[in-house]
């Protein structure tokens, strides 16, 4: 009976490289789902607020910069670039929700998970909330292009269109 020796075999040794290399890849994508996209409500607090779209947040220890998804904000804090009308009231009234939240709950879009500032892009609920929906009710966001099919979608334009409709914030701006 004849032996096969692994390492002498050119075309086995190719083999047993492409399995191991498999099994790495399968490994470190499911761990890397797991840190980043698989959270629990219940981990999740705030770190601190950036802006009126964007905050950091202890998700199962680690502090997850997270852009909140499907709304823009007037920009605060971008280099550069000088505070924007009704930036301060966003960022303050993003601040304030969540920094008085009982609880802060993350949602995410299957599609769209990380940006490509490798940031966290999710739905964040406060106390129950879409703060998303909240910021665009108050004028305080605009919508930013997303798919029809998106979770909430039908919701965020309705709060926009109502904003407009009451010259709302940004709405009522000239």
């Amino acid at each position: 009976m004849k032996t096969i020796n692994v390492f002498k075999n050119k075309k086995l040794r190719v083999v047993l490289i492409l399995v191991i290399c498999s099994i790495f890849i399968i490994n470190f994508s499911h761990q890397y789902i797991n840190e980043h996209i698989t959270l629990d409500s219940n981990q999740v607090t705030l770190s601190k607020c950036v802006d009126g779209d964007t905050a950091h947040f202890y998700i199962n220890g680690k502090n997850v910069k997270v852009r909140f998804l499907a709304i823009d904000t007037p920009e605060t804090v971008k280099p550069g670039t000088p505070v924007q009308p009704y930036g301060k009231e966003a960022s303050e009234f993003t601040s304030n929700a969540l920094k008085n939240a009982k609880e802060i709950r993350l949602e995410y879009e299957e599609s769209n998970k990380i940006d490509k500032y490798n940031r966290t892009l999710a739905y964040v609920f406060v106390d129950g909330e879409l703060l998303q929906e909240q910021l665009l009710l108050k004028g305080y966001a605009k919508m930013t292009c997303l798919c029809n099919n998106y979770r909430y979608s039908s919701i965020l334009n309705a709060a926009e269109r109502k904003a407009k409709e009451n010259k709302l914030g940004l709405w009522g701006h000239k």
